[in-house]
């Protein structure tokens, strides 16, 4: 086999043993090490590539943002930030048909500012907004339908872990991804909150409202949000204002977040050390598939496959469009199948050479940032479209007294309000780059 072949073989290969339920880093890992041993004929290159690949890796000053970001999302927690966002916000929309509902999306939105994390946010925030949806009447499906998608914003909202680790392959500045995320998570807090208010008028039965709040109650409920709103400040802000680098910015609000935690009594030595190990256990995982990958797309490079491929695409003779809606498929299919990180990893060594040979008549760096922001967004549509959404079964596992199906009815209007952001922001690539073109 010439190396081409080898490089092109290696990807049905590596989708068998995803698909046998090989974790995929170590998958990345054998079908590396197996495919530069076919390269060269021997262990030797294999094994300097590995060697080569670990150092060059973990040397990194940029990952050592990932373990930051975790860490807080683990001191957020603690600190009790997730029940205050969800009571200012059902202070103020709980009163409304779907209020409630809305109020969830809300709170997702802002401890997803704190958070990063897509399934942390969604596992979190139901622990403190399901009891309540119970409570004021909301069925099983639409509450844990609309907990699940919500939980979608914590990985777009900066900031972002995946967000880092695109900016990391793509070589990007990581700072002005954060930017462009702006917009487009505040409009899918939106376009969710119109979507559970549609909801709410074609299915009445299934939404439920409180009695309105005194003034006084809700300015009270929302001056308890103040740390949430001072650790995001003092991150994002400080990034932006120069004070300090996205990696300082992380290990800022890591303290900040733990020393809030502490204030409130969330903080223990046993909590502390959980915290830390699970965020050692989180980031050793992470940072494995990222030696795999990184491994594997130096087995790519090798044997010209990305490169093969990006002429073969360009050779079809399809406009920019099609191919970027072509690849945004994919990615909505794969997403399906597999966690957001694990597919990031995956493609964007393969795709994003083809994009970036594209004329989509903007900037390099303003393609790049772009298809970043779609691509994390198609994915995490993949984390709730039935039947295999991870959030679906994450959210469904804490109310077990819900059937699957009725959460699957019900986010497909979530879904279908995700289908035209995503037509929006590709028809419209200014509104990504509203605040980037502006600031920068």
């Amino acid at each position: 086999m010439s190396n081409l072949e080898i490089g092109i073989a290696s990807f049905p290969i590596l989708m068998g043993l995803i698909f046998m339920r090989v974790p995929i880093g170590l998958a990345m890992f054998l079908v590396a090490l197996g495919g530069l041993y076919a390269l060269t004929d021997g262990w030797n290159v294999a094994l300097s590539r590995l060697k080569h690949e670990g150092f060059s890796t973990f040397s990194s000053y940029s990952l050592s943002i990932v373990p930051m970001f975790l860490l807080m999302g683990h001191f957020a927690t603690l600190g009790g930030m997730s029940t205050a966002l969800f009571k200012a916000a059902e202070a103020f929309l709980g009163h409304r048909k779907g209020g409630v509902a809305m109020a969830s999306v809300g709170a997702c939105a802002g401890f997803g500012s704190i958070c990063g994390s897509s399934l942390a946010t969604a596992a979190t925030m139901s622990q403190v907004a399901l009891p309540e949806l119970k409570r004021y009447g909301y069925s099983g499906g639409f509450s844990t339908a609309t907990l699940a998608a919500g939980g979608t914003l914590g990985i777009l909202i900066p900031p972002s872990v995946i967000l880092v680790i695109y900016a990391i392959l793509t070589e990007q500045n990581i700072a002005k991804l954060f930017l462009s995320a702006f917009v487009p998570g505040l409009l899918a807090a939106v376009g969710y909150m119109l979507t559970i208010a549609v909801y709410a008028r074609i299915h009445p039965e299934d939404a439920g409202a409180r009695e309105r709040l005194p003034m006084a109650e809700r300015l009270r409920a929302l001056f308890d949000v103040w740390p949430v709103l001072l650790v995001f400040g003092l991150v994002v802000g400080g990034i932006y204002l120069g004070w300090f680098t996205p990696t300082e910015g992380a290990a800022v609000g890591a303290a900040g977040t733990g020393f809030i935690a502490l204030l409130n009594g969330g903080l223990t030595w046993q909590s502390l050390q959980e915290s830390f190990f699970s965020t050692a256990r989180n980031s050793a995982m992470i940072f494995f598939i990222i030696l795999a990958a990184g491994l594997y797309n130096g087995f790519l490079a090798l044997s010209q496959a990305p490169q093969a491929l990006s002429e073969w695409v360009l050779g079809l003779g399809l406009s920019p469009m099609s191919i970027l809606l072509a690849i945004l498929v994919l990615y909505l299919i794969f997403g399906c199948l597999m966690d957001s990180l694990s597919m990031i990893l995956l493609t964007i060594p393969i795709f994003f050479p083809i994009i970036s040979a594209l004329d989509f008549g903007m900037t390099p760096e303003e393609v790049a940032i772009w298809f970043g922001i779609l691509v994390l967004i198609v994915v995490e549509v993949g984390l709730i479209t039935p039947p295999v959404g991870m959030n679906l079964f994450v959210i469904n596992a804490m109310d077990p007294s819900t059937r699957i199906t009725a959460t699957y009815r019900a986010v497909l209007y979530f879904v279908t309000s995700d289908i035209l952001r995503v037509g929006l922001l590709v028809t419209f690539p200014s509104i990504t780059l509203f605040l980037l073109r502006w600031l920068h």
